[in-house]
């Protein structure tokens, strides 16, 4: 299939979830993705291409930084819980509280016994929003190492992309094996039936999307009524009496 041909289905794509998210709204259905991935797996791509067909209104992303001072200082998941999305709105985390088990481990910024306690932190506090209803749905974009090696060239050889490259990444790509082996224990610790894990090839960037897109629509509107509502009475009798 040609990238024009997967164009043309992401739109169609996009249509419905603008569908979906009208009927979240009107049955009150909360919704959190969590975007996970080593850095160039496309999670930006796919939050702007979410941006392009939602209505802003019911939609929120939350891009996860380091914590600040004040943040430091109360409990690590508190942050996180301030971002549940209200009934009837969407929140993507553009990384999220795995960044506990994922770069905190890593990178020493949590100690050993921190990070290890904390997949049990992760899986009551999934497991509370499933059973209040939010639909959950967690995605790894997995890359290879060839393929990010290649998409951080092009960042540095293109000006209008420059910007996105930093000695963090560099940084990060230099320890993926220990990445690697934190991810493995990430899936393995966390995906459960109430929230499992979605990995998704985003070596195909048109390809991922097409993925990502569609898991979306079946996880989204699974026992979601999208009947479109009827229209009122009145409003018909007031069109129809300004056709008259």
């Amino acid at each position: 299939m040609s990238n024009f041909d997967k164009k043309q289905q992401l739109s169609a794509l996009q249509h419905q979830l603008a569908l979906i998210q009208q009927a979240c709204g009107r049955h009150q259905r909360a919704v959190v993705i969590v975007l996970e991935g080593m850095d160039t797996a496309g999670k930006g791509g796919l939050i702007r291409r979410l941006g392009w067909c939602l209505d802003p209104r019911w939609l929120h992303v939350v891009a996860t930084n380091a914590p600040d001072a004040r943040e430091q200082r109360q409990h690590w998941l508190q942050r996180f819980w301030q971002q549940v999305p209200e009934h009837g709105h969407w929140t993507v985390f553009d990384r999220s509280w795995y960044g506990r088990v994922l770069v905190e481990r890593v990178e020493g910024f949590a100690k050993t016994t921190q990070w290890q306690r904390a997949y049990q932190h992760i899986n009551e506090f999934e497991r509370q929003l499933t059973d209040e209803g939010v639909v959950l749905i967690k995605i790894w974009l997995d890359i290879s190492a060839d393929t990010q090696l290649e998409r951080l060239r092009e960042r540095y050889l293109n000006p209008a992309k420059n910007w996105k490259l930093t000695s963090e990444d560099l940084r990060n790509r230099a320890r993926w094996q220990d990445y690697q082996q934190a991810l493995a224990d990430m899936l393995a610790q966390t995906s459960h039936t109430n929230a499992p894990w979605y990995v998704l090839n985003a070596n195909d960037k048109h390809q991922l999307r097409l993925d990502a897109f569609t898991l979306l629509r079946e996880r989204i509107s699974a026992g979601l009524d999208l009947t479109l509502p009827a229209v009122s009475a009145d409003i018909q009798q007031f069109f129809q009496q300004d056709n008259e």
